[in-house]
């Protein structure tokens, strides 16, 4: 048997319809850029997060970007955030003229720890960036008293955790502004880049639909220098159609998870942990082997496609050896990353499927 890592068009198959006809649709108007269907997804993801504004985007990369401008961060500022995250959460710091600072990760929920954190503050911070990794969201509630108690901002990461929960409240309502991608894999996934701010902010909302359109409002006036970051129509589209099945499909993610975890016990491998504080949405099911490069292995030859999310930390990258971190610096983040691998993961995952990939990881002798 072969078991993919990620089968999207076993999604688009179950949708195909309803998405031939909204791709149609804006086709067919010939309306393809910031049109009816980016203002109708703005508003109704804004509404599911629990946040009064939804600011379109191009990407995930993009909303962190102009977030961290719109809150004013640049040159001589320090950003804390998690190296064991995609490479995009710390480059966009830099990009603005800040310097990242990496926080040290819980080994439990592989999210950012409060009391690494606390010890990573300077008078030179200026925000902190969490990152719900895998679909769990970070421990929210101390981070948001660190920052209150330090007047700083907090921008959420939550490109991987589209619908997760913290204490029942949704994943990009506790910072300032929550950033999201759409990428095509995501649990919430365009048919390409895409991405969205959301604020319950009314200036920073004001701010943040400048930046992503050449600064411009009205047509020919141009406020600031901005960006041409704005979301397409088809992809608006896209999204306003999979956003009415988002729950359905985390739901059966979490029913995967547990289906894993049950068929893994005594296995050689660690399942990861639902935090009590929380709902876990699954984006990426990722267990840990002190065997993973060897595992890894054993699977593909067995048919099974894994990944690596993500298996060096980006500070020691060497995009930022002028940091100076060294090996060592952050180790919970540095020995979950020599750990970690990700199993096969999506909603239309079959129950056979994972039997065939909880066998194989049994099966593994090192």
């Amino acid at each position: 048997m072969n078991v993919p890592f990620l089968d999207l068009k076993r999604q688009y198959k179950s949708i195909k319809p309803e998405i031939d006809a909204a791709i149609a649709k804006v086709v067919e108007s010939q309306y393809f850029v910031a049109g009816p269907e980016t203002e109708r997804f703005e508003k109704e993801f804004a509404t599911y997060c629990s946040s009064k504004f939804g600011i379109g985007v191009n990407s995930g990369t993009s909303a962190l970007h102009i977030a961290l401008i719109a809150l004013g961060v640049g040159k001589g500022d320090e950003v804390i955030t998690c190296p064991n995250s995609f490479f995009a959460t710390a480059e966009v710091i830099t990009a603005v003229g800040a310097t990242p600072v990496f926080a040290d990760i819980n080994q439990e929920s592989f999210c950012m720890d409060a009391e690494s954190l606390n010890g990573k503050i300077t008078n030179r911070t200026k925000a902190i960036i969490p990152v719900h990794l895998y679909g769990q969201m970070a421990d929210m509630g101390p981070i948001m008293e660190i920052a209150e108690g330090k007047n700083l901002a907090v921008i959420e990461d939550a490109a991987q955790a589209h619908g997760a929960l913290y204490n029942g409240r949704k994943s990009g309502s506790f910072g300032v502004v929550g950033c999201f991608s759409f990428y095509p894999g995501k649990n919430l996934g365009a048919y390409g880049e895409g991405g969205m701010c959301v604020t319950s902010d009314a200036e920073l909302d004001e701010k943040l639909k400048l930046l992503r359109a050449h600064g411009e409002r009205p047509k020919h006036r141009h406020r600031i220098p901005g960006f041409n970051f704005r979301l397409e129509e088809i992809q608006a589209a896209v999204l306003n159609v999979k956003l009415k099945h988002l729950d359905s499909w985390n739901a059966k993610r979490s029913s995967n998870a547990k289906l894993y975890g049950k068929l893994l016990q005594n296995s050689s491998v660690k399942t990861p942990k639902e935090m009590p504080y929380g709902r876990h949405v699954y984006h990426i099911y990722c267990v840990r082997s002190q065997h993973r490069d060897k595992l890894a292995e054993f699977l593909k030859q067995k048919g099974i496609s894994t990944a690596m999310h993500y298996p060096t930390p980006i500070h020691l990258q060497e995009a930022y050896t002028d940091l100076g971190y060294k090996e060592g610096s952050v180790p919970n983040c540095e020995k979950a990353a020599k750990e970690i691998l990700s199993l096969p993961m999506f909603a239309e995952l079959t129950e056979e499927e994972i039997a065939y990939v909880t066998d194989s990881v049994k099966e593994f002798k090192a």
